[in-house]
């Protein structure tokens, strides 16, 4: 019965297929980067239980330089040497985040998990629906009230109106009833205020003081010495 209990809590996490590896024993550190990485997922979660009822109870891994800067620099070149000199990409931040959301559900603590572009997506076509809301506010609802929330690459999509709006509902429900949000990004905590509101990146840096971190280093899927997404 345990068992039935944590694959149906595994199934309705929504873990994408290509993590069905991720685990912290699979995770390769091949760099101070990652080991640090690592070290400090695995720290959250050993001060999981005492954190959980806390307002600070919320862990990130956000860029040193974020995306919307590399975007904005006109000059090719230099576009590529900053890009270079700053990559927050093939780290293995979502390997980590699966990981700590398999610890959870094996903790008995339900989680959902979302990737931040098709999450979006998705809800914006759930806008297009003629039911009054109603597929909006099932996919809202998930986010919102789920025990712990993995979101994958905050501040991916691009921001309009209506996701400015979707950032805020979610982040600020679970800020008041404090449920924790494990969460990456690409950005940095000036650029992520562009991508997703400033009352949103507000609530979501607040939640995560403490456990918040800004990592760069270099791409191990392009040297293909990783491959921990």
């Amino acid at each position: 019965m345990q068992q039935n209990r944590m694959n149906s809590r595994m199934q309705n996490a929504m873990i994408p297929e290509e993590f069905d590896n991720a685990e912290f024993h699979t995770y390769r550190t091949v760099s101070k980067t990652q080991e640090g990485m690592l070290r400090k997922m695995t720290e959250y979660l050993e001060k999981f239980d005492e954190l959980r009822s806390q307002r600070t109870n919320s862990f990130g891994f956000i860029s040193v330089f974020g995306e919307q800067k590399l975007r904005e620099i006109k000059n090719p070149a230099e576009r590529v040497r900053m890009k270079t000199l700053h990559n927050n990409f093939g780290l293995g931040k979502t390997h980590l985040q699966i990981a700590a959301a398999k610890e959870l559900i094996k903790r008995g603590i339900p989680v959902v998990c979302i990737s931040d572009v098709s999450y979006m997506d998705q809800l914006s076509k759930a806008r297009a629906y003629n039911d009054e809301g109603a597929a909006v506010n099932r996919m809202l609802d998930s986010a919102i009230h789920a025990p712990v929330l993995v979101w994958d690459d905050i501040g991916k999509a691009k921001p309009s109106e209506f996701r400015l709006d979707m950032y805020y509902q979610i982040i600020d429900e679970r800020y008041k009833a404090k449920r924790p949000i494990i969460f990456s990004s690409n950005e940095d905590d000036q650029t992520l205020t562009e991508r997703i509101g400033d009352a949103a990146s507000s609530r979501l840096l607040g939640m995560s003081k403490g456990n918040c971190y800004a990592v760069e280093g270099s791409d191990y899927r392009l040297k293909g010495a990783a491959a921990n997404g």
